[in-house]
């Protein structure tokens, strides 16, 4: 009698927990050129920039030592992260967008947002978009020219932002250089300093998260952050807290954010309930000044080779933790290795719905890896993109970089490169984890094989396995520099 008592009520118990985890609450922080080594707890000897409450969340949870951003600049990055697909499919093939222009993610393609409203979320996003949208006149309806203003007018109205993309709410701006034009929904609200803006995030994810409270509907809420990204704006509280100069202390600032989410998650009981996720966009900056710090003893990328807008690992290896009380080890690591690209296909097997036709093109499931097992996946690689638009790809313990020296900002940069260097990169990262000695010319088999496996995902408008899909645009060129060649579909 004993034993059937013990068994119903774990039965029931079990039921009541999974159902309750059936759609749990996600919380999605991305910074915004936060380093590989900027995170004290994946840099204990190289990183001198105290980030209390990252660190709290890697031991309530799991850190994932090989994951990557969908590029090694924002843009290409964010619509990734927001598409399950890679930017470079895009007509953007290089660099970021500039604001005060359509919408780079197309009205009919699915979004990680637009799913989850579909499947019963509330979704908000309080932050930095950077995908392009345009400005109205509120009166005539005439579009704002980027040549003829320079931060878009208070009134003007947004007909293609996140909340045509699948958002309930936006509340936060457009990219660095307009970030003083607050926007709430599809509106520009008011102008104000800069420096305000990293608090109103802070305050307003806060906010958001207080109003979920004994809700019937789940919540997402994207939070992708403007810091530690240019302009390095500390707020007073802040400054000099460091010891490192203002970027240190806009770090700081920065992981009091995650701080201040995990106390409103607490505070409303919904924490218990909530899937967590921080992550950043790419590597730091050279703007944070780099070799400054490492004087000081502080590594931006810790063991890694490059930064922002690199190929090299620097650039796009990228601080990822994950906390979901009763699913997720406290404490545990992945070596898995993952992309920003993953998120769309991940919540979708959380909630074992299958993902929409025509989406998630390059988005595998890490939720194995949350349970501890190995990741299972048609995807035979990851690809990686630097600002330039130089391809690298990743497969297993290889990586092969079609460019002769960064593909970005770091020296030596594609045009620095002495005559007669080899035309492209191959490292094992098992053995070479900073990209030291070149492989190129001595794996030939090795390069044929990624370089086969690169143009068939170019190709196949997917990186996955399903139904070919079509890139936006015919021609791909995937060597930048080197070997002439394009993919065409």
């Amino acid at each position: 009698m004993v034993r059937i008592a013990f068994l119903v009520y774990f039965l029931i118990g079990t039921s009541s927990f999974s159902q309750s985890l059936d759609k749990p609450n996600i919380v999605y922080v991305i910074c915004d050129d936060l380093g590989y080594g900027d995170v004290q707890c994946l840099n204990p000897k190289g990183g001198k920039i105290p980030t209390p409450h990252v660190d709290r969340l890697a031991s309530d949870g799991m850190t994932f030592t090989d994951a990557h951003s969908g590029s090694s600049v924002c843009t290409p990055t964010r619509y990734g992260v927001m598409t399950g697909r890679y930017s470079w499919r895009t007509k953007l093939q290089s660099g970021v967008v500039q604001g005060f222009a359509p919408c780079l993610i197309s009205q009919d393609r699915p979004t990680v947002a637009t799913f989850l409203q579909d499947n019963g979320y509330h979704t908000a996003i309080i932050g930095k978009w950077h995908l392009n949208f345009r400005y109205l006149d509120p009166t005539s309806g005439d579009e704002y020219a980027k040549g003829k203003y320079k931060s878009p007018p208070v009134g003007a109205k947004i007909p293609d932002g996140p909340v045509h993309r699948g958002f309930d709410y936006f509340h936060g701006f457009h990219h660095a250089r307009n970030m003083e034009a607050v926007i709430i929904n599809d509106q520009v609200v008011k102008h104000e300093d800069p420096i305000h803006m990293l608090p109103r995030l802070t305050r307003e994810s806060v906010k958001y998260i207080e109003s979920r409270k004994d809700k019937k509907k789940p919540f997402f809420l994207y939070v992708p952050l403007g810091s530690p990204h240019t302009p390095i704006l500390p707020t007073k509280k802040w400054q000099g807290k460091s010891g490192l100069g203002a970027y240190g202390d806009f770090v700081m600032e920065t992981d009091h954010v995650m701080g201040e989410i995990r106390k409103a998650l607490k505070a409303t009981d919904q924490d218990k309930n909530t899937l967590v996720i921080f992550t950043s966009d790419n590597g730091c900056s050279k703007a944070a000044g780099i070799p400054e710090l490492a004087k000081k003893g502080h590594k931006v990328s810790a063991h890694l080779r490059g930064s922002k807008a690199d190929l090299w690992d620097g650039g796009h290896r990228i601080p990822f933790i994950v906390k979901w009380p009763g699913k997720v080890k406290e404490g545990s690591q992945s070596g898995e290795l993952i992309c920003l690209t993953d998120l769309y296909a991940t919540v979708a097997d959380i909630l074992s719905v299958d993902s929409p036709k025509n989406s998630c093109e390059d988005s595998v499931s890490f939720l194995p890896a949350l349970y501890g097992e190995q990741i299972v996946s048609s995807r035979k690689g990851v690809i990686h993109h630097s600002i330039s638009g130089h391809f690298a790809y990743r497969m297993g313990k290889w990586k092969l970089l079609l460019a002769k020296a960064s593909g970005g900002w770091t020296s030596p940069k594609e045009n620095q490169v002495k005559a007669g260097a080899p035309i492209a990169q191959l490292y094992n990262m098992d053995m070479d984890i900073g990209e030291q000695k070149n492989l190129y010319e001595k794996e030939n088999k090795i390069v044929s094989e990624i370089l086969s496996n690169l143009e068939s995902d170019v190709m196949r408008g997917r990186s996955t396995d399903g139904p070919k899909s079509k890139n936006d645009i015919s021609e791909i060129v995937l060597w930048k520099s080197g070997k002439k060649s394009k993919s065409k579909q």
